[in-house]
């Protein structure tokens, strides 16, 4: 009689290191009102961009001036935003406490976030050295992606390097990019190019109505670009800590 052996068990689930993004929220007040104002101000620039968005809260500032907010009053006001907080950081003991009472995690400082104000905190940069010709040789090439339909609101497109879109980018949809964007249509959604860090990066379009534009972390949002003229080529660079918007 033939003894059946145990098959090998299928593997249902992986885990993978990612390289998202995530915005902070730096707090320098403990005054309930005027947080509840700012972000309403700010919520109303960009609401389909902030809408369910992912949040860091970041206490050192706060702690800073012996801010007496509670981590549970600083997530309630920020809920009622549309933010959905995914944990703290910069909190004192008491404060990391509070949060994992709230099953928040307590972030590093360190980890790689885009800080929710309008100027990015300074990125440490790996500059290469000399390289060998067998080292270039062998460096994977960038995953370039071209999209010929129109990106719709909701939708959201990664390009693990450029990002061509010959079609609109319709308000609400998002557009990311680890190299450089260009959209030769209408861009009236988001647009992130350079996400990992790369200031070298670009965005070009035909038509700039965008929600949001941001090079290595540093953005602009809508009232900021209307200032500059639609329905005419721009190619938008990163000069130090400064998005330049120029006609091509």
């Amino acid at each position: 009689m033939a003894i059946e052996t145990p098959s090998a068990k299928k593997n249902v689930l992986e885990f993978k290191s990612t390289s998202l993004v995530t915005p902070v929220l730096i707090l320098a007040s403990d005054d309930l009102a005027d947080i509840n104002q700012q972000l309403t101000e700010k919520v109303s620039q960009a609401p389909e961009f902030f809408k369910n968005s992912p949040l860091i809260i970041d206490l050192q500032k706060l702690n800073a001036i012996a801010g007496k907010l509670t981590v549970e009053q600083i997530i309630t006001v920020v809920r009622e935003h549309g933010f959905m907080p995914i944990g703290i950081r910069g909190g004192s003991d008491q404060q990391n406490d509070q949060a994992l009472a709230l099953n928040l995690p307590v972030h590093s400082t360190h980890s790689q976030t885009a800080p929710l104000t309008d100027k990015k905190v300074p990125a440490t940069l790996v500059t290469a050295g000399a390289e060998t010709a067998k080292t270039i040789e062998n460096r994977p090439l960038p995953e370039n992606k071209l999209i010929t339909l129109p990106v719709r609101s909701g939708q959201r497109v990664y390009a693990k390097g450029d990002l061509i879109v010959i079609a609109t980018v319709s308000a609400g949809a998002e557009i990311m990019a680890e190299g450089n964007i260009h959209v030769y249509g209408s861009l009236r959604g988001r647009a992130l190019a350079g996400v990992l860090g790369n200031a070298e990066s670009r965005i070009f379009c035909s038509d700039l109505q965008a929600e949001l534009v941001s090079i290595a972390g540093i953005y602009k949002l809508k009232d900021d670009l209307m200032r500059h003229p639609q329905q005419t080529p721009v190619q938008i660079a990163l000069d130090g800590e400064t998005l330049n918007i120029k006609q091509i």
